[in-house]
């Protein structure tokens, strides 16, 4: 049987155990960088602004993260910068390689890319590789390899933070089982999103638009479910962070607008609150996705002893069964590859998805 995006979200669990059993394989000793420049585009930048704020917490380093097309071409290079880093999945994002490229000919600057390519063009191109450690994902809508590139960047983090002397051997073991915690949930997180989505299939498959909303770390996740809903379900949809949704974006409510919230623990939950209750006023169609207990029914529940940093990792994981199985449920046929020839035409990739 060909592999779905389900076949890989079913694997998530197992990968990212191993990953963290071989800890810290492959990853690069670095000299004391503190100014980090991180360029990637798709899902690949949803995944390190997932796991931006852990890294940046724990290993007291500043992270930039980029889109390399509009980098390359329109914004000025930090001298202060002393680390870039290109993420792609596939190794072969056009943008990324380019502007990898191209800052190695003007500025000489450690460079490392993260991919499941080995072989790849963007390995080829840096000094160092870090493997995400997934094999090759062959479904256009990844999901393995999203949730094994937050976890590859949240490991990096806690290794400099270790070499540089920012945390000990303990508090290396604790963010270790922190993240073993995480992962372990992951079953769950499968099971309660299954259950939800059963509950409410009818009213998800009819919506014609859906937004969701969060802040701070969870605004990897949003930008995310932007990504992967839009591939599959193919309506019009949106992440927005909150405090952007607050100046113009709520003027588009109306009845037949489905909202997905991100509840989680941190600055910002409050003024959450108060906005979904708001909203609640002008839609029946409101769900959130929320850290902990609660007995409203349109709210998936996911009780993983987490903090919001870490997070993300998993709260990104019934955004992905969701677009899997609404968009089946509007009869739309996934594994039917449409646009084959858009990488390449629009020069985008450099060579054309090797998909199931």
């Amino acid at each position: 049987m060909k592999p779905t995006m389900m076949t890989y979200i079913h694997e998530e669990q197992a990968t990212l155990s191993a990953m963290l059993s071989r800890y810290p394989s492959d990853l690069p000793v670095l000299g004391g960088q503190k100014e980090w420049l991180v360029l990637a585009t798709g899902s690949s930048i949803n995944a390190i602004n997932s796991a931006k704020y852990y890294v940046e917490n724990l290993a007291d380093v500043r992270i930039s993260v980029e889109e390399p097309f509009h980098f390359q071409h329109y914004e000025k290079f930090s001298e202060a910068t002393d680390l870039v880093i290109g993420v792609s999945q596939s190794g072969e994002s056009t943008s990324t390689l380019n502007a990898i490229q191209h800052i190695r000919q003007t500025h000489p600057v450690k460079t490392v890319g993260i991919t499941s390519k080995a072989g790849s063009e963007l390995a080829r191109a840096v000094d160092h590789v870090i493997d995400i450690e997934i094999g090759e994902e062959r479904v256009g809508y990844v999901t393995k390899g999203y949730v094994a590139t937050i976890l590859k960047f949240m490991l990096l983090g806690v290794f400099v933070a270790r070499r540089n002397g920012k945390i000990d051997a303990e508090q290396e073991a604790a963010e270790l089982h922190k993240l073993d915690v995480a992962v372990k949930s992951i079953p769950d997180v499968i099971a309660g999103t299954e259950a939800f989505f059963t509950q409410w299939q009818a009213e998800l498959a009819a919506s014609p638009r859906f937004t969701s909303i969060g802040y701070g770390p969870s605004v990897g996740v949003i930008k995310e479910m932007e990504t992967k809903f839009a591939e599959t379900i193919r309506v019009p949809s949106q992440g927005i962070e909150l405090e952007a949704f607050m100046h113009g974006p709520y003027f588009e409510v109306n009845g037949s607008h489905r909202m997905f919230f991100i509840d989680t623990p941190g600055v910002a939950r409050e003024r959450l609150l108060l906005l979904k209750a708001y909203e609640q006023k002008y839609t029946d169609y409101v769900y959130t996705i929320k850290l902990g207990e609660d007995n409203d029914p349109r709210t998936l529940s996911i009780t993983a002893d987490v903090d919001e940093f870490i997070a993300p990792l998993i709260v990104v994981i019934p955004f992905q069964i969701l677009a899997h199985h609404i968009a089946e449920a509007k009869g739309n046929n996934l594994p039917q590859r449409i646009f084959t020839d858009f990488g390449v035409s629009v020069k985008s990739k450099t060579k054309p998805g090797d998909y199931a």
